[in-house]
């Protein structure tokens, strides 16, 4: 009885770790030695968790065009920093500075950066990780 009782409380365990082991580390996915900054003009916005994406277009100088994605960080924080899924539409210019994949994909994650460069200014971004055309940071308006 003992053993079927601890058996029956190591499987329920053993359940609720999956889902937290299954969240991926940034450094396992994105290089922090492949710092990218991008233009384009932004094509969705996936307003989901565990973490929002923001897709954009990228003209390359021989005009071939790249369909970027950049991860953010969980919807939650992001809307306690005064971000909402309307903060960035369709068409939006904007330049994005996030670490590249490290498949070398069209992908790069921005809260990496954003914590770096917190780290190394104390606490106030020097450089925001998304801008739009006109300088104006978009994430991270603290």
């Amino acid at each position: 009885m003992a053993r079927t009782r601890l058996a029956l409380v190591a499987a329920i365990l053993a359940g609720l770790a999956g889902p937290a082991l299954a969240h991926h580390a940034v450094g396992g996915e994105y290089d922090p030695n492949k710092p990218v900054v991008l233009t384009g003009a932004v094509t969705r916005v996936e307003w989901v968790n565990p973490h929002a994406r923001v897709y954009f277009d990228v003209t390359s100088a021989d005009g071939t065009v790249t369909n970027w994605s950049v991860e953010l960080a969980a919807r939650v924080v992001l809307e306690r920093m005064g971000w909402n899924g309307r903060s960035l539409r369709p068409g939006d210019k904007v330049t994005v500075r996030g670490d590249q994949a490290r498949s070398g994909a069209p992908m790069l994650n921005a809260r990496a950066q954003e914590t770096r460069t917190l780290r190394e200014s104390g606490g106030k971004p020097q450089v925001y990780p998304i801008t739009r055309d006109d300088g104006t940071p978009v994430l991270n308006e603290r």
